[in-house]
C-alpha cells in the first residue's frame, strides 16, 4: 500500500514540475488587434425622433448601423409621448456596389434602437455610403446619410 501511495505522489510531483517549467503565454504572443473606428453622419429628425447612420470600420471591413432615439426630453409637466410604431430601413454600398439592406417594423418606446445587418469588405480609397430612414404613420421617411472614404 505504501508503494502505491509513494508512486502516486511521485507522479503528482513530476506533473507539477512539468507545469511549472511550461512557458507562460505573454501579451506579446497575442495577435495584434485591428482598431475599429466609428464615424457617424449628421443627426436628422424623422418622425419626431433623432436619427443617425454610422460606419464601424475594422481593417478591410465595414459594418453600418442606424440609430433612432428621442430628439429631446419630454416637456416638463406635459404628457409622456405614446409608443410609436415605426418602419426602419438601413442600406449601404461601397463605391456603388450594394452591401445590402435591412428593414424592420418596431414600436419605439423611448429606448434607443440600433439597426445592424449591413456590411462587408472595403478597398482602399473606395467610398462607403450608408442611409438610414425612419417612417411612421404621420411622417414620411427623410433619410440621414453618411459618405466616408475607406481608409488605406
Amino acid at each position: 500500500m505504501k508503494k502505491v501511495i509513494t508512486t502516486a505522489a511521485a507522479i503528482c510531483v513530476t506533473g507539477l514540475s512539468v507545469l511549472a517549467t511550461a512557458p507562460v503565454a505573454s501579451a506579446d504572443d497575442a495577435q495584434p488587434t485591428t482598431p475599429t473606428s466609428v464615424t457617424c453622419g449628421t443627426y436628422g429628425l424623422q418622425s419626431g425622433l433623432s436619427t443617425k447612420v454610422c460606419a464601424e470600420v475594422t481593417g478591410g471591413n465595414v459594418q453600418l448601423f442606424g440609430q433612432v432615439g428621442l430628439a429631446g426630453p419630454p416637456s416638463p409637466g406635459g404628457p409622456y409621448p405614446r409608443p410609436l410604431p415605426v418602419t426602419l430601413r438601413l442600406t449601404g454600398n461601397v463605391s456603388g456596389v450594394s452591401l445590402g439592406a435591412v428593414g424592420r417594423n418596431e414600436v419605439f418606446d423611448f429606448t434607443t434602437i440600433k439597426v445592424y445587418g449591413v456590411g462587408g469588405a472595403i478597398t482602399c480609397g473606395s467610398t462607403i455610403h450608408g442611409s438610414f430612414e425612419v417612417e411612421s404613420y404621420q411622417w414620411p421617411a427623410r433619410p440621414v446619410t453618411l459618405d466616408l472614404p475607406a481608409p488605406c
